[in-house]
C-alpha cells in the first residue's frame, strides 16, 4: 500500500519536472544524475515487486493490518478493503503502465499533464497522428470502477482507449481523479468541472506545454464520456456546468458506456442477473460501491446514484445529445434503458444500442473473441456520434 503510494508520488512528480523542464528551459531545476535517477526507480520497483510476491510478506502485512487496523467493515473481495481505523487497501489487479507503452502500429501519442497539484488530479492524453491538418474532435473520458478503484493508468483503458482514439480520430483526455471512500461524491464530480475549466484555460491561453496537443483540437467540438462510474461522473458534470461557464468551448455530446446508476427499487436485471458470471459487476459490489461513494446516511435514491429519482435535478437540464452503450448480461442493463427512455420524455436527443452476449465492462476486462468483436462495434457506434459523416 504504501509502496503504491510512494510510486504513483514518483510519477506526479515526473509528470511536472518533464513537463516544465521540456517548455521552460530557463527554470533552474536541481541536476539529477539521469543514471542514478534510473537506479533508484528500478530499485523502486523491485522493492515493490519483492514485496508483492514474497509470501511471507503477505502473511506478515495481512496479520499486521488485521492487528493493527481493526476489524473490516466493508470488502468487495480483491478489490477494495476498509478497515475500521479508515485504513484501506488496493489490491493492484491491473497494472499500471506508462503513457509510451503503445505501439507504435496505432499511430498514437500519449502523453500525461497535471490538472490540479492540490488535488492531485491529472490527465492523460491521447492524439492520434493523422496526415490530415483538420482539427479534431476532444473526448474528455472518465474512467470506471465504482467511484473507489481504478486509474487512468490502468493498462485495460490505456490500451482501450489508445485504439479508441486511432480508430474514431478523436483526442481524448482520460482523467485521473479522486477516489472514494477518502473522497467520497461530490469529490469527482468537482474534479470533473475543474478538468473542463482547466481545458478552458488551455485554450485561451495557448500555454506552451499544452501546444503539443492544443494546436490540433477542435474546441468547439469537446465530448464528456465514460464507462461505469466515470459515465455518472460524465453525466453529473454535464448537469452541472453551465454553457456560459464553459464558453468558448461547445459541449456537443455525451457518450455513456454502462452509465453506473442505481436506486432502492430493484430492476428484472438486478433481481435475475445478480450473481451473472459473464459480467464484471455483481449486485453486491454495485451496493457496496454506493455504500462507500455516497455521502453518509444517503441511501440508492440519491440523486448522484439514481438521476430520475424524485428530487433529482431535472433531466432537461441535460442540453446536449447523449449515447448510452448498454450490455446485455450486465445488471445495470434495466436501470439504464429507464433512464434513456426519461431521456427521451424530456425531449432530449438519445441514442443507445444494446450489444448482445456481453456483460458489464467487456470492453476492457474481458479477452474473448464475442468481447472484441463487440469492442469494434461499440468503437464504430462512437464514431458515428462523434465523428458523423
Amino acid at each position: 500500500m504504501y509502496i503504491n503510494v510512494s510510486l504513483q508520488s514518483l510519477h506526479y512528480l515526473y509528470i511536472n519536472v518533464t513537463n516544465h523542464k521540456a517548455t521552460n528551459p530557463k527554470i533552474k531545476l536541481p541536476q539529477v544524475n539521469p543514471f542514478c535517477f534510473f537506479w533508484f526507480l528500478l530499485s523502486m520497483a523491485a522493492l515493490a515487486s519483492s514485496l508483492s510476491l514474497s509470501p511471507q510478506y503477505r502473511t506478515r502485512s495481512k496479520e499486521y493490518q488485521q492487528h493493527h487496523h481493526g476489524s473490516i467493515v466493508e470488502e468487495i473481495k480483491g478489490l477494495i478493503r476498509v478497515h475500521k481505523d479508515g485504513y484501506i487497501e488496493r489490491p493492484q489487479v491491473v497494472p499500471c503502465v506508462s503513457s509510451s507503452a503503445l505501439s507504435p502500429e496505432l499511430k498514437v501519442t500519449s502523453r500525461d499533464m497535471v490538472i490540479d497539484n492540490v488535488t492531485n488530479t491529472w490527465a492523460r492524453f491521447y492524439v492520434p497522428n493523422l496526415h490530415h491538418h483538420s482539427k479534431i474532435p476532444l473526448l474528455v473520458y472518465f474512467h470506471g470502477g465504482g467511484f473507489c478503484i481504478g486509474s487512468a493508468a490502468w493498462s485495460c483503458y490505456h490500451d482501450f482507449l489508445a485504439k479508441l482514439s486511432a480508430e474514431v480520430g478523436c483526442m481524448i483526455m482520460s482523467v485521473n481523479y479522486r477516489l472514494a471512500p477518502e473522497n467520497p461524491l461530490p469529490s469527482p464530480y468537482d474534479d470533473g468541472i475543474k478538468t473542463l475549466m482547466w481545458v478552458k484555460q488551455q485554450f485561451l491561453y495557448q500555454y506552451n506545454d499544452s501546444e503539443w496537443w492544443t494546436k490540433k483540437c477542435n474546441f468547439s467540438s469537446v465530448f464528456l464520456g465514460g464507462d461505469s462510474a466515470g459515465a455518472n461522473i460524465a453525466y453529473n458534470v454535464a448537469i452541472r456546468v453551465s454553457e456560459s461557464a464553459l464558453r468558448p468551448l461547445n459541449l456537443k455530446g455525451l457518450v455513456l458506456i454502462q452509465p453506473f446508476f442505481g436506486g432502492e427499487v430493484r430492476t428484472a436485471s438486478e433481481k435475475s442477473m445478480a450473481e451473472s458470471p459473464g459480467s464484471a459487476l455483481n449486485l453486491a459490489a454495485s451496493d457496496a460501491y454506493w455504500r462507500l461513494a455516497l455521502p453518509c446516511g444517503a441511501d440508492r435514491d440519491h440523486p448522484w446514484c439514481n438521476p430520475i429519482a424524485k428530487g433529482a435535478v431535472k433531466l432537461k437540464n441535460l442540453l446536449v445529445p447523449t449515447l448510452v452503450c448498454i450490455s446485455e448480461m450486465d445488471i445495470l442493463k434495466d436501470r439504464n434503458l429507464e433512464f434513456c427512455d426519461a431521456l427521451a420524455k424530456e425531449g432530449i436527443t438519445v441514442e443507445y444500442s444494446v450489444f448482445k452476449g456481453v456483460g458489464h465492462a467487456f470492453q476492457i476486462l474481458s479477452k474473448s473473441h464475442i468481447s472484441k468483436y463487440t469492442t469494434h462495434q461499440m468503437m464504430s457506434c462512437l464514431k458515428s456520434f462523434i465523428m458523423p459523416l
